[in-house]
């Protein structure tokens, strides 16, 4: 472990030397006089904006882990290897009277291990759909959409409508889907200051004469779902009661709240009540089960800045839909197995068997049971300008493995933000950070908006 993370360090040791070495060029550009300019705080009826992004990636590559012999079983990919991440987010909209029309599309292009010839392309809307605000308190929206529930950070156990973050970088925009929508909005005196309510109507239909579907990727097709939150805005405590209703997916009920308890204190925390969960098991010897149960989830944390721009972001995480570190472990060695099994006889059907259960299983995010998030960021230290470390580290509570992530932030040229970060992962054998393919991971990303 102390290998693992002296490279680590010596790696940031790098980057820092590599961006520290620039700072002061950039900062040159950030300092330029601004100049004011009536039409840019002129209300237009359009906008459109959005970023473009490169992103190269070096793995330090695992070959003893469960999940690189599961991925690379077939091929010799070395220490390392290398990806390259290109995308293109652009977002815009238009207004004219109670109407407003909104899309965000993105395009990416993903160069991983399987070389050019494999290069993936991916082009989909994120979002897009017609908002109405017949009033100041009533408001309609009809398309795709994100609807971003939940007051966590890392994790939103009540987001039974969106898609779940990925707790390594959750500031990412996700995908919506396709919904109906209305929001009430009502003020009043007194500890209750805000009421609202948010119906959502949620279609999932499959086509598979025409190829045509909507929401397919949610749940059971074929079925209209409603979903709802109820908030409360009450002696300045944000309160949501959360609900999903339907056949696509199970019945789940649901809270949160976010209180500051001072100005630079924030408290936060959710609660999710699944009813009738299915889990799939795999044990050691590649027999695969499935339990249905009543799952509970929820999440603890808080926010605290000091006096001296100092941010922590604090949050533990229970996972009652997970797997046991004993279920976990099981599923490793079966994968060991297997890949034995194929190394001697060239028979890889274990190795597709662990497959098959592992998309929306173990190889969802955050898949065991009990987990802390810990995030701390640093505003401009050592009085350089736009310039932001910080360092993430995500454990499992359940068999102590954890990832430690620290990252170079720098902002100070205008529409251009530069971001270096790496990623150490330690764990025990049959723990869930030490079976991922990569020890190790560092990555560049260049984001330009315009």
């Amino acid at each position: 472990m102390k290998t693992r993370l002296v490279l680590c360090l010596r790696w940031c040791a790098i980057g820092w030397i590599l961006i520290s070495g620039i700072l002061g060029g950039l900062n040159a550009f950030a300092q330029e006089e601004y100049k004011f300019d009536l039409s840019e705080i002129e209300k237009k009826p359009y906008h459109i904006g959005g970023y473009l992004e490169v992103k190269p990636f070096l793995f330090v590559l695992d070959r003893d882990a469960a999940l690189y012999k599961l991925r690379f079983y077939n091929q010799d990919e070395g220490k390392t290897t290398e990806a390259y991440n290109g995308k293109v987010q652009i977002e815009g909209s238009y207004e004219k009277g109670i109407a407003r029309l909104f899309t965000r599309t993105n395009f990416d292009l993903q160069y991983s291990y399987l070389g050019w010839e494999h290069t993936e392309t991916k082009h989909m809307i994120y979002e897009g759909y017609l908002a109405l605000k017949p009033s100041d308190s009533l408001s309609f929206k009809l398309g795709k959409q994100t609807l971003l529930w939940g007051k966590g950070y890392a994790w939103n156990p009540v987001a039974f409508v969106s898609r779940p973050k990925d707790p390594d970088d959750p500031e990412l925009a996700l995908e919506g889907y396709v919904t109906a929508s209305a929001d009430y909005i009502k003020s009043f005196a007194g500890p209750l200051k805000t009421i609202s309510f948010t119906p959502v109507l949620f279609p999932v239909y499959k086509d598979f004469r025409n190829n045509y579907d909507i929401n397919d990727d949610f749940g059971e097709a074929d079925h209209l779902n409603f979903a709802g939150k109820l908030y409360f805005l009450f002696y300045d405590m944000d309160i949501d009661l959360i609900a999903l209703i339907g056949k696509s997916k199970t019945n789940r009920l649901g809270f949160d709240f976010s209180k500051n308890i001072t100005s630079n204190l924030e408290i936060h925390g959710e609660y999710a009540f699944i009813k009738n969960q299915k889990l799939a098991t795999m044990d050691s010897r590649g027999s695969v089960s499935q339990k249905t149960f009543d799952a509970e989830n929820f999440l603890l944390g808080a926010r605290y800045l000091t006096t001296s721009d100092t941010t922590f972001i604090f949050e533990y995480y229970r996972n009652g839909a997970g797997y046991t570190h004993s279920e976990l472990e099981g599923y490793f060695s079966f994968i060991d197995t297997g890949y034995d099994l194929y190394r001697s006889t060239g028979n890889n059907s274990l190795l597709k068997r662990a497959l098959r259960v592992t998309e929306g299983n173990y190889g969802r995010p955050s898949p065991g049971q009990d987990y802390l998030y810990l995030r701390v960021t640093q505003k401009e230290p050592f009085d350089i300008l736009y310039f932001t470390p910080g360092v993430t580290t995500i454990m499992n509570l359940n068999d102590k493995s954890l990832s430690i992530s620290p990252e170079l932030l720098y902002s100070g040229v205008k529409n251009l933000e530069l971001r270096l970060k790496g990623a150490a992962l330690f764990g025990q054998n049959g723990s869930e950070y030490d079976e991922k393919p990569n020890d190790y991971r560092i990555e560049l990303r260049v984001r330009y908006y315009f």
